[in-house]
């Protein structure tokens, strides 16, 4: 399968090479020339995700150098814990069930897609080749999840940018603990400030060679395509009569998008609800506002704190012969007064402890069964709510207790080094 780039169709690759860059040339992102179409019925309800993954996955890499690699990268990267709860609902309502994203080793979904990442990059390394660095943006999960799955790995360094005091103390914690081939940095900025240098970066080819860079961030073809196989296999696993509404927790789009595409690649899913936070790039541009990326405002749900989401560019690819508004795409934003009230909502009601992104998405479900919805419905879980303990342990009034991988990460040392918001900064810190 060739992969081409957003801003110019005639700019083709191959998939390794796709991964290898992680931005085209041109700043575009890159995006498969044709997505394949699945019989979802065809898969066995019991399948696991890396197989799953596998099966998924196979026609994007075929004929690639990881082809014959494929299915040990996916059980080795993707054999996590996916838990598929189900929600209470009354009588009037139809079923619907929380998917779990967070059992991985930092906690939050992003482990998941920067572990097939580190694995794929790490399948096309020979003894010969020059070291890569990774870059990475984060605001919040992103960072630790690239290092983890980096951490220690052979011929890689990895480089974090955080927006200083926009991320919890625990993720804050988490990005300084790895040391070795991981270095992080707080910026003085947003995390747009920090997203913006890591492009600025990935799009000057004289310090991509000089320093191997290449990309972890959802701008990478590598951490997009993985994502799609756990909405692949929640709408095979639970076989709904009718087909799912999926509601996800959005800041950068990249999550979302990949439960879109794996709707367009033939799984049962509906519509997809986009819950954002007080961030209404998204929820204006769906009430039918020409898109305008600003500058994100920080709130309670840190990680989504995104103004100007990269993977819009994609999806505006996707659909460039239709309007995206028109194919079952609805977003919501949810103000931190509400995300407070879910979490509230949430624990008294149910005992259930969600962090403030699953809240978001929590809450845009209530709002839609209060508006008659009754279609069966899956909600994206993102993040632990240990990693988020300073905003939730006031409003439920108790101790969270935490995973045990987390718990590890917050007994090591942690140190940032601190950097200016600038191209010249990056380029002495690569140095």
């Amino acid at each position: 399968m060739k992969f081409t780039s957003t801003r110019n169709p005639k700019l083709e690759t191959g998939v390794t090479e796709a991964l290898e860059a992680g931005l085209a040339p041109d700043g575009g992102l890159y995006v498969p020339a044709a997505l394949p179409r699945f019989d979802a019925g065809a898969l066995r309800t019991g399948i696991s995700l890396p197989e799953c993954a596998t099966q998924v996955l196979a026609p994007f890499f075929d004929g690639s150098m990881l082809a014959g690699r494929l299915d040990a990268i996916c059980r080795e990267a993707l054999n996590l814990p996916l838990p598929i709860e189900p929600l209470e609902t009354t009588e009037r309502d139809a079923p619907a069930w929380m998917m779990e994203l967070f059992h991985g080793p930092t906690a939050a979904f992003k482990d998941f897609a920067a572990r097939f990442l580190a694995r794929s990059l790490g399948a096309l390394r020979s003894e010969s080749s020059p070291p890569s660095t990774v870059l990475v943006a984060t605001s919040g999960d992103t960072g630790a999840a690239v290092a983890a799955a980096f951490h220690g790995q052979p011929g890689f360094r990895v480089v974090i940018l955080y927006p200083e005091g926009r991320v919890s103390g625990r993720q804050a914690h988490q990005l300084g603990a790895f040391g070795d081939n991981v270095h992080a940095f707080r910026v003085e900025g947003s995390f747009d400030d920090c997203q913006r240098l890591a492009k600025q970066a990935l799009g000057d080819p004289k310090m991509v060679e000089r320093h191997g860079l290449t990309s972890a961030n959802s701008i990478s073809i590598g951490r997009l395509l993985p994502q799609i196989s756990y909405y692949a296999l929640a709408a095979v696993r639970l076989r709904s009569p009718e087909p799912l509404d999926v509601i996800v927790p959005t800041g950068n789009l990249g999550n979302a998008l990949a439960c879109i595409l794996a709707r367009d690649m033939g799984f049962p899913i509906r519509r997809v609800y986009l819950a954002t936070n007080a961030n209404r790039t998204l929820p204006e541009y769906f009430a039918g506002a020409d898109y305008r990326g600003r500058a994100g405002l920080r709130t309670l749900a840190n990680a989504m704190d995104v103004g100007d989401p990269s993977n819009f560019e994609r999806l505006a690819w996707f659909y460039r012969d239709t309007n995206p508004r028109d194919v079952g795409i609805h977003a919501e934003s949810i103000d931190d007064e509400a995300i407070k009230s879910c979490i509230r909502r949430e624990y008294e009601m149910h005992g259930r402890i969600v962090c403030p992104h699953t809240a978001c998405a929590l809450e845009l479900l209530s709002r839609l069964r209060a508006d008659g919805h009754r279609q069966p419905a899956l909600v994206a879980a993102t993040a632990h709510p240990a990693k988020f303990e300073t905003v939730i342990e006031p409003i439920i009034g108790r101790e969270i207790a935490l995973p045990p991988a987390l718990e590890e990460l917050l007994k090591r040392p942690s140190h940032a080094e601190p950097m200016a918001p600038e191209l010249g900064a990056l380029a002495r810190v690569l140095e």
